[in-house]
């Protein structure tokens, strides 16, 4: 079975790109709220922090393998080449976007990209790829879905229910649950809190007999080697794998970057933006996986100053030409918005 050992300087250096492009979105999705006030309407979950735990997943997949996150989702059709003026405009509901406007931030859809979708019901993503994963077994299409939730959807009835389907029927499924240390503004070793069971989460495969690890989710190398092995046990036809990719995130829970941060129960924690103490999250930047990858890239001779600095000017660009196509298309026409309405 090959590794990550077995990757070339080609394959890493747009590993590294796809983190950066997803980082470079989501600063601009962000820069939103306080440059075009009032542009992007409802609500935005942001995954800098992700970036390596995304990639490192999607980097193993098959080019039919389908791919349905929660609604933490701007980053995976980047990777997986849906345009980013599209998503910025559907971000900004707009009729130039993915979904024509209808969907927003936590509703986006590419098909042609094997995006089906994403929902903002909390742990839904796990019941919708689970129905995929079984449509793919019974058409024998031979493709695999990978599922991405949070450490908060393992609470949810929809996670226990699927996974345990999933393991009797063994369908070809690869569950990713990004821990990101935070459910909404909760840290998830507050004793008080209403915080999860068990540690590892991965252990929470043992009750359905399936494979269960955790990896560091910084490590888009170490991502890459867990989730290619669960996928190829799916593709054998020997069923689903749970993976806990562990990272932190970067950014508050939703657009909140210029709110006052909300009143907490625990006034240890200092607000930095809206959650998290000022020492966790220096701590958290200080490990911040896309300068790690670059300079082990470097360290290893794969990537060279020059290089670095152009693919980041080149991504800058792109997500600058993204914000200025979404401010430019114009929203929905009025009449539209029964169009896509269905029950």
């Amino acid at each position: 079975m090959p590794t990550s050992d077995d990757l070339g300087s080609d394959r890493l250096i747009w590993m590294y790109t796809q983190m950066l492009r997803i980082r470079e979105f989501e600063e601009r999705v962000k820069r939103t709220f306080l440059e075009h006030p009032g542009a992007m309407r409802g609500h935005t979950h942001l995954g800098d922090g992700a970036e390596a735990s995304i990639v490192g997943a999607l980097a193993t997949r098959h080019e039919t393998d389908l791919v349905m996150p929660s609604y933490r989702c701007h980053g995976y059709p980047i990777v997986l080449g849906s345009s980013p003026c599209k998503m910025m405009a559907e971000l900004y509901g707009r009729s130039d976007g993915l979904c024509r406007g209808f969907g927003g931030s936590m509703h986006l859809a590419d098909p042609a990209h094997h995006f089906p979708g994403t929902s903002g019901i909390i742990g839904q993503s796990i019941a919708h790829a689970t129905g995929a994963a079984l449509t793919a077994q019974v058409k024998n299409t031979g493709q695999v879905v990978y599922c991405f939730f949070g450490d908060g959807s393992t609470k949810q009835g929809a996670f226990f229910e699927s996974l345990n389907m999933a393991a009797v029927w063994k369908l070809p499924v690869v569950y990713v649950l990004e821990n990101n240390e935070y459910q909404a503004y909760t840290h998830i070793s507050l004793e008080d809190a209403n915080h999860l069971a068990g540690d590892p989460l991965s252990k929470k495969a043992a009750a359905f007999s399936i494979p269960g690890i955790t990896v560091d989710g910084t490590d888009p190398l170490q991502v890459y080697d867990a989730v290619l092995a669960a996928a190829d046990r799916a593709r054998a036809g020997a069923g689903p794998s749970l993976i806990e990719s562990k990272f932190y995130r970067l950014s508050a829970h939703g657009n909140a970057i210029n709110v006052p941060p909300a009143p907490t129960q625990f006034p240890e924690h200092e607000a930095v933006g809206v959650y998290g103490k000022k020492s966790e999250y220096r701590q958290a930047q200080a490990a911040d996986p896309i300068p790690r990858f670059r300079d082990e890239l470097m360290r290893k001779g794969m990537l060279a100053d020059a290089e670095a600095q152009r693919i980041a000017d080149t991504v800058r660009c792109e997500m600058d030409d993204a914000v200025q196509f979404a401010l430019a298309s114009p929203p929905p026409a009025p009449e539209e918005a029964t169009n896509y309405v269905y029950a």
